[in-house]
């Protein structure tokens, strides 16, 4: 398959679930904190599982363990200066709106670094197969409605406007796009280059979860809830990243 095409199917694949996640977030009339907390705490499991069951098992099939845990210290590094730049931002006005804003605009960062890897993983696989490219771009398709939701939801309830929201969730729909075209026009990317890339995306991912959002949903709502999300969300990444 060729450069444009590749990277085109990156783009659209990449985009589109994290659009229609967008519009779900933004046509909820009422985000209730109960409501938030528990779309936060799903994509939290989901994410969760992705690193799980996805990124370090693939890094880890074509490369050392010193690779991956290099890659996921950059990638954790890469997000904790994200996340200082965006609360000195903030700074000026910190209340419990901005900390909602400073958890989208973390997670949309996280999410646009997160999508390069999966457009690099997108074009490997329509070289291989396309079958298998078609596969894989579906899967991620799906798993990035409710990441989507989480990035739309938060900054909707910040009081950012729908355009600008949509416009965040475009970005890192690109960036999928980005990642297939680099894929499609590097050919045959080194295995250990793949195996860093991977494991940095876990390391953003990483820091996501359990630096932006966990702590967030956990002070939105207090009880199961927001356990029930988690647990969901695991199941549901589980599944997504078995489906091809």
């Amino acid at each position: 398959m060729d450069i444009l095409t590749t990277s085109f199917l990156g783009l659209v694949f990449g985009s589109i679930g994290t659009l229609i996640g967008g519009f779900i977030g933004i046509s909820l009339k009422r985000v209730s904190n109960k409501f938030l907390s528990f779309i936060l705490s799903v994509a939290s499991g989901i994410m969760t599982s992705i690193i799980c069951f996805d990124l370090i098992p693939e890094a880890s099939k074509i490369s050392k363990m010193n690779t991956i845990v290099f890659g996921l210290f950059i990638g954790i590094l890469t997000m904790i200066f994200c996340d200082i730049v965006v609360n000195n931002k903030l700074k000026p006005k910190i209340n419990k709106m901005n900390t909602l804003l400073k958890t989208g605009i973390v997670l949309s960062i996280g999410l646009a670094l997160h999508n390069i890897p999966e457009g690099l993983a997108i074009s490997t696989s329509f070289e291989n197969s396309i079958k298998l490219g078609y596969a894989l771009a579906i899967t991620i398709a799906i798993h990035d409605v409710p990441e989507g939701i989480s990035m739309s939801a938060p900054l909707k309830k910040s009081g950012i406007s729908n355009y600008k929201i949509l416009l965040y969730v475009l970005l890192s729909g690109i960036a999928t796009g980005v990642g297939a075209f680099i894929g499609a026009l590097v050919g045959n990317v080194s295995e250990k280059i793949i195996a860093l890339s991977l494991s940095f995306a876990a390391g953003t991912m990483l820091y996501v979860v359990y630096g932006e959002l966990t702590p967030e949903y956990s002070k939105l709502q207090t009880g199961s809830i927001s356990s029930f999300g988690n647990i969901l969300g695991f199941v549901l990444g589980y599944v997504a990243t078995h489906l091809c």
